[in-house]
């Protein structure tokens, strides 16, 4: 190679390459980015040099997880990661969450978010171990994970102050004291999911209703044994924007009509809600015109005098009705739901 193809080298390393780096490199993957890292010196230094592309870590569904965030956070280009995913990674567990308590606090100073969905082998000490070294968490999901209990969330809300999203899908041994606990330490929470916790009661909804007012999603899927009491006080909500009661086998009329006091309510998933009739659709419809998404999956207690409320009053922003089961609810042409339901893109009807 002569002087001058060395200088053009030279020239486009230097001043092309980020250039280009610094177009297309928002768009890539955090794989594809690593990849980059080991084609040249030159590419190394330039994405090196951005720390915004370096503010996440993204290991779902990995194998031997656990080795791989400890050295990722050793490493400075993470130095100020504000997101972790590990939902579904493999071979993660306490001891690993204690060596990054250790040995990566630095790095964790700045975290916003947690995902530990389905990494059944941490626990409670391990939650000890991580909040500790995550002063600004806002948003920590653990999904399906029997080893975190009550003990876990004492040490969340003890060293966690800003958690305004929290997933506890099928973390079947919390209990009302951790609805306790989140109701006095999070009253901004706006993202809260209960999915399958089938320790929890009435008594402890109630703490969550009037202590976390900010509500603006709340998952209670197959949580089968809350009364109407819990339904009727849902009302106090009056931010909530998405509500999903699949399997509310005690969900009336009447609590029903509560929840339309929920003004700005967008989702709504009634699926297997098998008490409730016309006068409880009919209600939603009057209460909620915003309403976009509406479940009424295997209730055969809704006719057409339910399908011509939501038409009156949520006809111009429905987007997606499910009716799949609801047996008085007649057949109708895609051209005659339109006529109904003008933005209408999904509907589900029994065969």
């Amino acid at each position: 190679m002569d002087g001058k193809e060395e200088t053009e080298e030279l020239t486009w390393n230097r001043e092309t390459v980020p250039k280009v780096l610094k177009i297309v490199s928002t768009r890539l993957s955090q794989k594809d980015l690593i990849s980059l890292l080991l084609v040249s010196p030159w590419l190394y230094r330039t994405l090196v040099s951005y720390p915004s592309l370096w503010l996440i870590i993204s290991l779902r569904e990995t194998k031997n997880v656990g080795n791989r965030v400890m050295a990722a956070l050793s490493l400075p280009r993470y130095r100020h990661v504000k997101e972790i995913n590990l939902e579904f990674a493999k071979n993660i567990d306490d001891s690993h969450l204690e060596i990054i308590q250790n040995k990566c606090a630095d790095s964790l100073q700045n975290l916003e978010s947690l995902n530990l969905n389905a990494c059944q082998s941490i626990s409670d000490n391990g939650i000890k171990y991580i909040t500790k070294v995550c002063p600004k968490l806002k948003v920590f999901n653990i999904y399906w994970n029997v080893r975190f209990a009550d003990t876990g969330i004492e040490y969340l809300v003890k060293r966690c102050k800003h958690i305004i999203h929290l997933n506890l899908s099928g973390c079947k041994n919390i209990s009302d004291k951790s609805l306790k606990l989140v109701s006095d330490n999070y009253p901004k929470l706006e993202f809260l999911n209960l999915t399958r916790c089938l320790k929890l009661t009435d008594s402890g909804l109630q703490l969550i209703l009037r202590g976390c007012s900010s509500l603006q999603n709340l998952n209670l899927y197959a949580l089968s044994g809350l009364s109407d009491v819990t339904y009727k006080n849902l009302s106090l909500l009056s931010h909530l924007k998405d509500l999903d009661l699949c399997g509310a086998q005690n969900l009336s009329d009447e609590g029903l009509s509560s929840i339309a006091k929920c003004k700005g309510l967008v989702s709504l998933n009634l699926t297997w809600c098998v008490r409730v009739t016309d006068a409880g659709i009919i209600a939603i419809a009057q209460g909620c015109p915003s309403l976009e998404y509406l479940s009424l999956y295997g209730i055969v207690g809704v006719t057409d005098k339910s399908l011509e409320a939501l038409s009156t009053s949520c006809s111009h922003k429905l987007t997606t009705l499910d009716v799949n089961g609801c047996i008085g609810i007649k057949r109708r042409s895609r051209d005659e739901l339109l006529k109904l339901f003008p933005n209408l893109k999904c509907f589900k009807v029994h065969s």
